[in-house]
């Protein structure tokens, strides 16, 4: 009878032990598809595909030891500094569940509990562009060894001013784009520097008289990162794109060892005729001009470690977007503030470990509010040392600033707008879910809230709705006799999890209106009071 027990004891404890086992179709996969398999897969900058067990498998040990370094996914912002959109980083108990499902041999587990990949879009992230600017030619990036800054001027051919939502460069050969800058140019400089040149657009190199600050210390334009999905400025908010103007785009290739072609175009999405826009998004670069010390301070001298501080002098109430610091090879850390009036300070950004092969896009998963008077200040940190590995001189020389990859950079673009009662209260990413009247649907849960609304409420509705698998939705507006009011989103990629979508309510007449968002086959229909106040 002992014996019996013994048995049946070790064959529960067995089951217990085999049932808490991580396997890739319940626990691993959930997270690759999520955070790997945007970049991972056939096409994509990654340079393998991370799309089924079998791939997966494959690369078990690389994918346990990249994610245990933190590594990969290539997040570089410190989580417990400030909070972002998006927010791409490894929990540790993800990792871990990574690490014990290596450890254990790679399991599959129960095929049928594998979760469906993502349905990604072909032509755009964001749906249907109004606007589609191609290049005019390929451009041949030389097999060298070297990367390569280059500048493409392209006409938008527009007459009118457009209000500007989002912007989206499709790259042509995904193996050598590392990033891209864009820049709306009037002048018609960037055109003369461009027709100077034999091979289609121009460098640094291709120009005596080039100024690099004459085409990028203009208005800005949110920039391209493999991988990361381009926004929509919020509801009521956009950027401009005059009349007449060329978009100019800082492409940067990254060293090949072959010639490659590449012909990207870049997709422009205007805002909807009925939309107000009562917000023009600007931005403000930091530079060395802001430097405590003087822009002719910024030099690393060989066998230096040397940190800058830069001062922003806020000159009026705005809210910030998002922040995008960028430096080079040299760079360690980046570490950003508001220094508020009160003397108080409010976290923007903070990079430990700066590594330039992964710049970043940042959107704050609120407002950040800086009151006139504000003093935003900015701290980089440079190591031109051998104990840098990195460091791309052999000797080491003394480095300033300069687009080249062996120059450095100082470079800090501010995304902005002027502030509005109630942008407190505005927020753009739940990382604590504070969600109520959820409807549950097989691939979409949604919320929204406050509801009923005062007609002129001066905080925006927030839309809250979680996918359990990414694809693209629509988020259409209707009201009480089935019309379509208004399309705030129109066949956009959301991926996994939680995100917002805004509505400027006071816009709208009172009564009630149904929000519906369409996922595939699935659809989820809220309503909507907007009340007297």
């Amino acid at each position: 009878m002992y014996n019996k027990l013994l048995i049946i004891l070790l064959s529960v404890v067995s089951s217990i032990s085999i049932e808490a086992q991580p396997t890739f179709s319940k626990d691993v996969a959930p997270i690759i598809f999520k955070h790997c398999t945007v970049c991972h897969r056939q096409g994509e900058i990654g340079p393998m595909t991370l799309t089924n067990y079998e791939e997966v498998k494959n690369w078990a040990s690389t994918i346990k030891y990249v994610t245990t370094k933190k590594i990969m996914p290539p997040w570089k912002a410190d989580q417990t500094y400030s909070r972002f959109v998006d927010e791409n980083y490894l929990s540790s108990s993800q990792i871990k569940t990574i690490s014990d499902w290596v450890d254990a041999g790679s399991p599959e587990g129960n095929p049928a509990n594998t979760p469906k990949l993502p349905e990604f879009p072909v032509n755009s992230l964001l749906g249907n562009p109004d606007l589609v600017l191609p290049f005019k030619k390929s451009y041949i990036h030389k097999g060298n060894g070297k990367d390569e800054y280059r500048y493409f001027v392209i006409p938008t051919g527009l007459t009118e001013s457009k209000k500007i939502k989002a912007i989206e460069l499709r790259p042509g050969n995904k193996k050598i784009v590392h990033h891209a800058l864009f820049f709306a140019d009037q002048s018609g400089k960037a055109r003369q520097y461009d027709e100077k040149t034999l091979e289609y657009g121009f460098s640094a190199n291709d120009n005596s008289d080039f100024n690099v600050l004459e085409v990028i210390n203009r208005e800005q334009y949110p920039g391209y990162v493999p991988g990361q999905k381009p926004r929509n400025f919020p509801d009521g908010l956009a950027q401009i794109l005059p009349a007449n103007s060329d978009l100019v785009i800082q492409m940067h290739y990254a060293p090949w060892s072959v010639d490659e072609a590449d012909s990207s175009s870049v997709n422009i999405f205007f805002a909807k005729d009925n939309e107000v826009i009562d917000r023009t998004v600007k931005d403000y670069i930091m530079l060395p001009f802001n430097l405590v010390t003087g822009a002719a301070s910024f030099v690393i001298q060989a066998n230096q470690v040397k940190k800058f501080e830069g001062v922003y002098s806020v000159p009026s109430d705005v809210s910030l977007i998002g922040i995008f610091p960028h430096m080079h090879l040299l760079g360690k850390n980046w570490e950003v503030f508001i220094e508020n009036p009160d003397g108080s300070k409010t976290n923007l950004i903070k990079i430990n470990d700066w590594d330039f092969n992964w710049q970043g896009g940042y959107y704050f998963d609120k407002y950040k509010i800086a009151k006139k008077g504000s003093k935003i200040r900015a701290f980089a940190t440079y190591d031109n040392t051998k104990n840098n590995p990195n460091n791309p001189n052999n000797p080491l020389k003394a480095v300033s600033w300069g687009e080249k990859t062996n120059d450095e950079m100082y470079y800090l673009p501010l995304l902005y707008v002027p502030y509005k009662q109630g942008d407190e209260n505005v927020v753009f990413d739940n990382h604590v879910s504070a969600t109520n009247q959820i409807k549950d649907n097989t691939t979409i849960k949604a919320a929204v809230h406050p509801n009923p609304v005062g007609h002129n409420n001066v905080t925006p509705v927030h839309i809250t709705f979680e996918m359990e698998r990414g694809m693209p939705a629509t988020i259409s507006i209707h009201n009480m006799q089935g019309q379509l009011v208004r399309t705030l989103r129109d066949n956009e990629y959301y991926s996994q999890g939680e995100h917002i979508v805004h509505l400027e309510s006071q816009h709208y007449t009172k009564g009630m209106y149904f929000i519906n968002i369409t996922a595939g086959h699935q659809q989820v229909s809220l309503q909507l009071i907007i009340a007297e106040d």
